[in-house]
């Protein structure tokens, strides 16, 4: 059983959402909150595995709240729910630490695979989403000079192509043979040689690199 925190401050949206979780065995809206600080301290209690959040809400926004659940051990990963927002919003979430991006009108079959892939520790980015954020980073690693894949070995490379592609680290292992501490080693090691912080950072430059195509 998925146990998800939905973090919005629209009640209209939060039933939606509940009508087509409900429909999954597998899934359960656990805990609902109106705002970000209370998103943060519900999920704290509740040790959830998916933040369902909202990026534009009162109290603390989405940026903000994904910022603080991201900062703890052991935190869920959390998936921004976004109307396809403005540059710095999509940007502030990536940094925040947002495991992927789901718009509020997508199929319900793209929200309950964007669930699935993120609560099983991949990420998952809506393809509208992903060309914007890809745009962003190239830019800003114009200005910055992020750091570049090509300072990754053939083995890490290997293994950021399949994070990309949404596996977690157990299918990672069992697709190249490895060990988990191996790959969870591996994918350390492609954090730091990369100067991100997670996994949905970490895509973003594969997908900037050209290890994978746009979607």
């Amino acid at each position: 059983m998925i146990r998800i925190v939905l973090v919005d401050d629209q009640e209209l949206v939060r039933a939606g959402l509940r009508l087509i979780l409900s429909a999954h065995d597998d899934m359960a809206i656990v805990g609902e909150a109106a705002d970000g600080r209370a998103g943060v301290d519900l999920a704290g209690r509740l040790a959830p595995d998916v933040v369902l959040m909202d990026v534009r809400m009162p109290v603390l926004d989405g940026i903000g709240a994904t910022r603080q659940l991201t900062a703890g051990q052991g935190a869920p990963p959390v998936l921004a729910l976004t109307t396809f927002a403005d540059d710095e919003v999509l940007w502030g979430m990536v940094e925040a630490g947002a495991a992927g991006f789901v718009l509020k009108d997508a199929p319900a079959a793209e929200l309950t695979g964007a669930i699935r892939v993120t609560a099983r520790g991949g990420s998952w980015f809506d393809p509208q989403v992903a060309t914007r954020v890809l745009e962003l980073v190239r830019v800003r690693r114009a200005g910055r000079g992020a750091s570049s894949v090509t300072a990754l070995t053939d083995r890490e490379r290997e293994v950021l192509r399949l994070v990309a592609a949404g596996a977690n680290n157990s299918e990672i292992a069992g697709s190249l043979h490895l060990s988990e501490r191996t790959v969870k080693g591996h994918v350390s090691a492609i954090f730091l040689k990369l100067g991100v912080r997670d996994r949905a950072g970490a895509i973003v430059r594969a997908y900037d690199a050209g290890l994978v195509p746009d979607r």
